[in-house]
């Protein structure tokens, strides 16, 4: 086994001595929650009071008198109905019986497995869980009943119960709403309600889920995204951008073939040009205006001229409104670089008289 590979922890109840133990791969917050989820789950049931050495996964300050703890540590006791006391730095003896579980754990399970090689964490846990089952049903010296026999007579009865679901890790941010009313989480965009816009707030993550916390008031929650793509609600909105984001691809080209089959080609087009259709769509609103101001008969016009030149843009079409264009025939484009008649070109006549005079 290799000592400075893993993590090894152990965690006990007072009254009984009842120990639990486990090697994690690191010492930070994922392990360290997953840690305390197994051994609540082991125990049977939480302890009112959790009392942790000031390590960074548990305490972001550390201080003899008002350590703050770590967020998520905190979600986490509170999801178990605990709270977390921690022990005062370079002071053992606040947990004394602890550091004698520490001792009876490494002599008890590390000495053993000294010699033994594990490649993966999953084999050395089940290694682990075996001696800690052997620890936790050993008798005694001074009282004759195991540490179990203890547990389920003393500790079992006074934890608290286990809440219906496990706990889910979840990771805290402070950040403040940008001008677009949204918050960034792992570079995704997520909305909130626009009046809190510059304001500060305070964002709860997990896989599947995000809050967005104001004033201690969560003010909206949203599915995890993972595709890069913001998440909008209409309702955080302010109004003038809520019926902005009420048109679609489908309705905006519809509109467009009411005007005429010019611009709904056009349209088509800027939609279709653009890597996503949502980066067109102010293009389309501005074409709509000039509809407005020019009428639809112009505005068709403009747009087949925009067409035949391959210029897919609003400005291509208010150009040519405003310059008359419009009105002016559209003539055909004309051939490029024709052919001239020359005795020295052969044609293609030549070409099918030797294939037949070949075969």
């Amino acid at each position: 086994m290799s000592c400075g590979a893993w993590s090894c922890s152990s965690r006990f109840l007072g009254a009984s001595s009842f120990t639990y133990a486990e090697a994690t791969a690191t010492q930070q917050l994922a392990d360290w929650v997953g840690a305390h989820t197994r051994m609540v789950e082991y125990f049977g049931g939480a302890t009112a009071l959790w009392v942790p050495d000031q390590l960074k996964s548990a305490i972001t300050r550390p201080c003899r008198y008002e350590p703050d703890v770590n967020r998520t540590y905190e979600d986490l006791a509170t999801h178990y109905g605990a709270v977390v006391v921690p022990a005062r730095p370079r002071k053992p003896r606040d947990k004394a019986l602890v550091e004698t579980s520490v001792l009876v754990a490494q002599r008890w399970i590390l000495a053993r497995l000294r010699d033994q090689t594990f490649f993966e964490l999953g084999a050395l846990n089940r290694a682990i869980r075996v001696l800690l089952d052997e620890l936790n049903d050993r008798p005694l010296r001074k009282l004759g009943v195991s540490r179990r026999a203890l547990h389920e007579q003393l500790d079992r009865p006074a934890l608290r119960p286990l809440p219906a679901t496990r706990y889910v890790l979840a990771h805290w941010k402070r950040c403040s709403v940008n001008i677009d009313y949204h918050v960034l989480v792992e570079r995704h965009a997520y909305s909130v309600p626009f009046q809190l816009l510059r304001e500060p707030v305070e964002v709860r993550y997990t896989t599947t889920t995000v809050e967005v916390f104001f004033k201690g008031r969560r003010v909206t929650s949203h599915p995890r995204r993972y595709d890069g793509r913001p998440s909008t609600v209409a309702e955080h909105m302010p109004s003038a951008h809520r019926a902005h984001a009420e048109w679609t691809p489908s309705r905006l080209i519809r509109w467009a073939a009411k005007v005429g089959p010019a611009t709904a080609r056009l349209v088509t087009r800027i939609l279709e040009s653009r890597p996503h259709p949502e980066q067109g769509y102010r293009a389309v609103l501005g074409i709509m205006r000039l509809g407005r101001q020019h009428g639809n008969v112009r505005l068709d016009a403009a747009c087949a001229r925009a067409v035949a030149l391959g210029s897919y843009r609003y400005r291509t079409v208010k150009n040519i409104l405003a310059s008359g264009q419009d009105r002016l025939p559209l003539e055909p484009p004309a051939e490029t670089n024709p052919t001239p008649a020359h005795t020295n070109l052969r044609g293609s006549a030549y070409y099918a008289a030797a294939t037949r005079e070949e075969d």
